[in-house]
């Protein structure tokens, strides 16, 4: 069996070089943190993340697969990524572009509560209103005062 910690550290360390990037803690805690919006990570977390001794939780790995364009599947499992993950990998394919994907995958880093809330309001977002919210707008909107 492998040892997944060290095969991330070395989709990391080509990742970044594939985007001209020096594998070195350093150069990725600078990158890093320019793009996270939560807590900085530090230099030691970085090495960590480059020596094979740790992975990042969702949310970092999906900011470092924005910034090395990949995807956050790839990095963290590699090629075993593809099986299994049909569903995930049909919603990427469908993707229109780049933005789309980001949402997508900033999505998945949710909490699930916070997933239904995000269905929710898409719904209720592509529902065609119904009819009673038309004629009640429509007879609010007409009504007027026959006393006069």
């Amino acid at each position: 069996m492998t040892d997944e910690r060290a095969e991330f550290s070395k989709r990391l360390a080509a990742a970044m070089l594939a985007q001209g990037h020096e594998p070195r803690p350093g150069v990725l805690v600078t990158q890093f943190n320019l793009r996270f919006r939560g807590t900085s990570v530090v230099f030691q977390t970085a090495s960590r993340w480059l020596n094979g001794k740790g992975i990042p939780e969702q949310d970092k790995l999906v900011v470092l697969a924005d910034w090395l364009k990949e995807s956050p599947e790839f990095l963290r499992f590699g090629d075993r990524a593809a099986r299994g993950k049909r569903g995930a990998r049909q919603v990427k394919e469908e993707a229109s572009t780049y933005d789309d994907q980001k949402v997508f995958d900033i999505y998945r880093t949710l909490p699930a509560a916070q997933q239904k809330v995000v269905c929710d309001v898409i719904l209720a977002l592509a529902a065609p209103p119904s009819r009673q919210s038309v004629s009640a707008k429509r007879s609010a909107g007409t009504k007027t005062d026959s006393r006069r």
